[in-house]
């Protein structure tokens, strides 16, 4: 069984997964585990991202589920980058792809002196130094380190520690003061029932997980967004063939989970208009952007580097770039839109901005670059 899709419904059901396209949801754990996890390199846009999923939030809710409720986590995950993940998850996940990001950055490790003894050691350190103190901030954890002659210059410290996370020792706990801090797994999560997944499970549900909210996809979107050795990712993507439907999208071949079928009969009462912060999941789940965004604008979005600008986006196309700017007693949205904007979209904007301006808990105007 094979379906044609349009290209608009292709956007259609890629907001319906990343939950952009109405925004039904209010618990901050389960929309990130219905996203398998959030790009995080940002926690201030990871933030916004939640926002801009969900109705009727406030940045100190988020704040209040990562840590005070613990339902979600921080720590490196996906393509070894940061993201919130289901706190439930951070065992399977971890040991899915923890050691395959360790192995990836053999080569810098050596570069920075980190040594597999090396390794080792810092890490004994870092816990003994956590199961002493509590939380840690970066700069603390490299001066502990420093007294046992370990690598700290430079980005050695950054590789330490996320190796000790990859390694399932460590986690990011609370902020304090505005800057993130470190502590032990088994400490801050202890109050967290673990999902236990077999060997063979774990490669299913993460495929599954990634079509729930990435379809229509690829093999090779899954591999570019998980990070996976492809022979590791097809293992769980074959696993659940039975439940994918073939589309087609041009020249483009595709799949679905034939559950998402039902989706396509959704309407659109009126246009769907988000602002997505910088290195949100909606541009970060295939390897090619093209459904999102014009080439004559791909470079205002992605411009090389790893960087991914925040973009206003109709319907699941990218119609612009913003940015706050911040004043004493309210901020400024300011829209630079690609090309002139209708006037209906105006409304929809100042909804965006006002909502942001409620999660964010400070008077926010809009402002559109001529």
């Amino acid at each position: 069984m094979s379906e044609s899709l349009s290209i608009e419904q292709v956007r259609l059901l890629r907001l319906q997964g990343q939950h952009l396209h109405r925004n039904p949801m209010t618990d901050v754990g389960q929309l990130i585990s219905v996203l398998c996890g959030l790009q995080s390199q940002e926690l201030a846009s990871a933030s916004l991202a939640i926002r801009a999923r969900t109705q009727g939030l406030t940045l100190e809710d988020v704040n209040h589920a990562r840590e005070i409720d613990r339902s979600i986590v921080l720590t490196w995950t996906m393509r070894g980058t940061m993201h919130l993940i289901p706190s439930e998850d951070i065992g399977w996940l971890l040991k899915l792809l923890g050691s395959t990001f360790i192995h990836k950055t053999e080569r810098r490790y050596k570069q920075l002196g980190l040594s597999e003894a090396t390794r080792y050691k810092g890490t004994e350190r870092i816990q003994n130094a956590l199961g002493e103190h509590g939380a840690l901030t970066r700069a603390e954890l490299a001066n502990e380190l420093k007294k046992y002659d370990i690598p700290v210059a430079g980005q050695a410290i950054h590789h330490l520690v996320r190796y000790t996370a990859l390694a399932g020792v460590i986690c990011f706990g609370a902020d304090r003061d505005g800057e993130l801090t470190y502590v032990l797994v088994d400490d801050w999560l202890k109050t967290i029932p673990q999902r236990e997944l077999s060997d063979d499970q774990i490669y299913v549900q993460l495929a599954r997980c990634y079509l729930n909210a990435y379809a229509p996809a690829k093999l090779d979107d899954f591999v570019r967004w998980s990070g996976l050795p492809k022979k590791d990712a097809r293992e769980g993507w074959n696993a659940i063939s039975g439940e994918m439907i073939d589309v087609e999208i041009g020249d483009y071949q595709a799949v679905i989970l034939e559950q998402q079928l039902a989706l396509l009969a959704d309407t659109q009462d009126e246009p769907t208009v988000r602002l997505l912060p910088r290195y949100d999941n909606y541009p970060l789940g295939h390897t090619s952007r093209d459904f999102m965004v014009s080439a004559n604008y791909a470079k205002q979005i992605h411009p090389g580097g790893g960087i991914i600008h925040p973009s206003v986006i109709l319907d699941g196309y990218a119609i612009g770039t913003w940015r706050i700017q911040r004043k004493a007693k309210y901020n400024i949205i300011l829209i630079e839109p690609f090309e002139s904007i209708n006037a209906n979209i105006i409304p929809l904007l100042e909804a965006e901005v006002q909502d942001i301006g409620h999660f964010l808990d400070k008077a926010t105007r809009l402002q559109v670059k001529p």
